[in-house]
């Protein structure tokens, strides 16, 4: 069998802690300089284990900090430390890294947590400069940042902290693979185009992060799916559970009124922004899909 890339980083150390797992768990791979903005690639040698492979590095991508990739790591003699994001997120060399490697998904994350900590001491003010006004007054007043306001602002704890535990996950993916400017590009496109949506079907009074991340979902989940070799990737039983909780929104099973119209109009415009992508960049494996 002829090798093709698997996946590709833009750091060493990731790509050879896979490598290593791979191999402990009996699949031909190797470490390689690969040809792609991300110049370290992981072979695999055997394309019959291709499938295997692939789950394996979706769920590495996931939770690269995972116990079981450093054991794999000891039992073929290489001790592998994944620089600092491995230290927890509270201590300086931690914050440092995560701001270094992903400035924009920390950037967002920490606008949602300062917006909603000042609501709940009373400070009401970014919630009444964010949010959404009709398009008629938007169209007078020109103030066009009211578009992505809601996208800003949160009415829970278990609202922001569902938002935000996605946004990091997915957002980090978009940020690593292809930089902060396409980040931004789908946070503003998925944003606007679910925070209109919502406003011309159901009015202004909504908030919420979640349109972006069925944004994201859409996105990550079309790229893993059609472009395998980039090393995007959701597994298949998360993309299940996002996909039945938004008909579960639909349904209207729950204690709360959520916007399904921003998070349909997300979920499309995500998938739409990775068709896309996948448009403008040149196939580089036999692995990838035609559209």
């Amino acid at each position: 069998m002829s090798e093709s890339l698997l996946v590709a980083f833009s750091q060493e150390r990731p790509a050879r802690l896979l490598v290593n797992y791979l191999q402990v768990q009996g699949i031909a791979a190797n470490y390689v300089q690969a040809a792609t903005p991300h110049e370290h690639g992981i072979h695999l040698q055997d394309q019959s284990q291709w499938a295997n492979a692939k789950q394996i590095s979706d769920e590495f991508i996931t939770n690269p900090t995972a116990q079981k990739y450093q054991e794999a790591a000891w039992q073929t003699g290489e001790t592998v430390t994944l620089n600092s994001a491995s230290a927890g997120w509270f201590s300086l060399p931690a914050v440092l890294f995560h701001l270094k490697n992903f400035p924009f998904a920390a950037l967002i994350l920490a606008a949602c947590l300062a917006t909603y900590g000042m609501a709940l001491i009373g400070i009401s003010e970014p919630y009444n400069w964010l949010r959404i006004l009709p398009l008629p007054q938007l169209a007078e007043n020109h103030q066009w940042w009211r578009l992505i306001g809601p996208a800003l602002i949160h009415f829970s704890t278990l609202h922001i902290a569902f938002n935000l535990l996605w946004w990091w996950m997915l957002g980090k993916q978009i940020e690593n693979t292809f930089g902060s400017n396409y980040l931004i590009m789908l946070f503003l496109f998925t944003a606007i185009t679910s925070n209109v949506a919502q406003l011309l079907l159901e009015g202004p009074n909504f908030g919420g992060l979640s349109g972006v991340v069925y944004g994201l979902v859409g996105c990550v989940w079309w790229l893993g799916w059609l472009r395998p070799s980039w090393g995007i990737g959701l597994p298949k039983p998360m993309i299940a559970f996002l996909l039945i909780w938004l008909v579960i929104g639909y349904a209207d099973l729950l204690w709360i009124k959520m916007a399904n119209t921003a998070h349909t109009a997300g979920l499309i415009s995500g998938c739409l922004f990775a068709v896309i992508l996948i448009l403008i960049t040149p196939k580089k494996s036999n692995s990838d899909k035609d559209i």
